[in-house]
């Protein structure tokens, strides 16, 4: 949705040394600056000047708590207390709307089973404060996520992971290929 641009980063590492004089307003000088000193140096405070805001769809529960064990970043999230009206009022429950699926056969009926008696409850008059403690883990949700750009490399290599969860990966790749083209190079290394 937004980030901040490279020039904020080089100003910074310039206002430590005084050597304004020494840029070269956002070229490749500055762009060299800000990959010795944040990557290849590790003064990586510097990277904390970088501020992306994504707006995530479509993930799961579960995923979201994966999320915000990330604690240098901004989490608003899809509110159940006000959104499970969409699944109470359904007739016909369209599962790949609500649940984000494993492919193991088994975890996913399990899924749609739980789903099933949530709409259940919820149509039972009870309130959706108390109903969302049924909620499958599978169920979809969405946040905006803003993260600075030290604690992005952080998520990206340690989520980029085989050893990641698989839906972690997956939005792993996707914030990357968000990013604006000229961002990328501080990011590679992640990988």
């Amino acid at each position: 949705l937004q980030y901040t641009s490279l020039s904020v980063t080089a100003h910074a590492i310039r206002t430590c040394w005084q050597s304004f004089s020494n840029s070269d307003e956002g070229g490749e000088k500055d762009l060299a600056l800000i990959n010795r000193v944040g990557n290849k140096f590790k003064h990586s405070s510097t990277l904390e000047h970088l501020v992306y805001t994504f707006y995530i769809v479509g993930i799961s529960r579960a995923l979201l708590q994966e999320l915000a064990r990330h604690r240098i970043a901004s989490l608003s999230v899809k509110s159940t207390r006000y959104t499970l009206k969409e699944l109470k009022d359904s007739t016909k429950i369209n599962y790949d709307k609500f649940l984000v699926f494993t492919g193991n056969e088994a975890v996913d009926n399990a899924s749609k089973n739980a789903l099933d008696k949530l709409q259940s409850i919820l149509k039972n008059g009870v309130t959706n404060d108390i109903a969302k403690y049924a909620l499958p883990e599978s169920y979809k949700t969405e946040l905006t996520w803003t993260i600075n750009a030290r604690s992005l490399q952080n998520f990206l290599k340690l989520r980029s992971n085989k050893s990641a969860l698989w839906e972690m990966q997956k939005l792993s790749n996707n914030l990357y290929n968000a990013l604006p083209k000229e961002h990328k190079y501080l990011f590679e290394d992640c990988f």
